[in-house]
């Protein structure tokens, strides 16, 4: 079995080549979570060989990327007695370890293009959206700061982006009021107060490190507009919810458009848990859409960098073999 490493700021994803582990654990690198306890943890299963890739080195708790990199590695290299192999931008064969840094999209677009050929491959997590086109290979550029500049990289993601990151104002009540910027509501509780997703779905940490029920969701929902419940009403809190999430999908529609237009692409492979939102904006804007849940399911589809990291890596070692 060859397990695949995900290690993300926020989430450690892994997969096996074969497709039978798939696993998400919440790890926020900045509040030092116990990653050393979780790698351990996936070593107990022995695999043959492990490919890795890294985007939790942006963690503040880094005061470089090159740091983050540098201990990320160095953990992962701890915990695991058989071979690892580190994906850069450029594939296995990287020269400088900076080119690890935030490279998960690039296994992702490696596997894709030998799998599915060209597309838009977009990949919505908890945090982030990665649009890759792909022609060949991937068009993307080479690091988050290019990428942010260049729509490859999309900075909200399904749950923990804050409201007042995606919504300037909401109506209430015949009112246009502001968000407050302060860390009240994120869009996992719009989600949860809409029932978009389940309790269990709220994989992250509540802003108040209050509860993950439909009504604390809808508190953290009126503070967002400095606001008590019984303020506004549940009404209210869901007329935030409702309108934080047509204008996250309304920024995903624009930020698939500018790319499929660009790169003359008219398919896309969507992933991540936030899949069905890729779908639905690749339907608005009448493109085809590839769910990868739909060929690799669903527990694939949410942790796919690691799984594509594993393939890669069986592919590298096959190779190795036969020569």
């Amino acid at each position: 079995m060859i397990l695949g490493l995900d290690i993300g700021g926020a989430n450690t994803k892994a997969a096996s080549s074969d497709g039978l582990v798939a696993e998400s654990v919440y790890l926020p690198l900045w509040k030092h979570a116990p990653l050393d306890e979780v790698l351990g943890r996936f070593a107990a299963r022995q695999p043959q060989a492990v490919a890795v890739v890294i985007t939790g080195e942006l963690a503040d708790c880094f005061s470089t990327k090159r740091e983050g990199i540098s201990s990320l590695t160095a953990a992962v290299k701890r915990a695991f007695s058989c071979p690892v192999y580190f994906w850069g931008t450029r594939g296995f064969s990287w020269t400088d370890p900076l080119e690890m840094a935030a490279a998960n999209w690039a296994a992702s677009a490696a596997f894709l293009a030998r799998e599915v050929g060209d597309c838009l491959f977009v990949d919505m997590g908890s945090t982030t959206t990665d649009l890759i086109p792909i022609r060949g290979g991937a068009l993307a550029a080479k690091t988050d700061f290019l990428r942010l500049a260049g729509g490859d990289l999309v900075y909200m993601g399904l749950l923990r982006t804050r409201l007042d990151a995606l919504l300037p104002a909401a109506r209430i009540k015949g009112h246009k009021v502001p968000l407050a910027p302060e860390f009240f509501a994120i869009m996992a509780d719009a989600r949860l107060g809409l029932g978009r997703i389940s309790e269990e779905s709220y994989v992250c940490e509540t802003p108040d490190g209050a509860g993950k029920d439909h009504d604390a969701a809808l508190r953290r929902l009126a503070r967002s507009v400095c606001a008590d419940l019984e303020e506004i009403g549940e009404a209210g809190a869901l007329a935030i919810a409702s309108q934080a999430c047509e204008r996250q999908m309304s920024i995903l529609v624009a930020a698939m458009e500018r790319q499929v237009e660009k790169h003359g692409l008219r398919k896309v492979a969507a992933a991540g848990i936030g899949e069905e939102l890729i779908a639905e904006a690749a339907t608005f804007l009448g493109l085809d859409c590839l769910r990868l849940s739909q060929r690799y399911g669903a527990r694939i589809s949410d942790v796919f960098p690691a799984y594509a990291v594993a393939r890669l890596a069986e592919t590298e070692l096959s190779e190795i073999t036969r020569t």
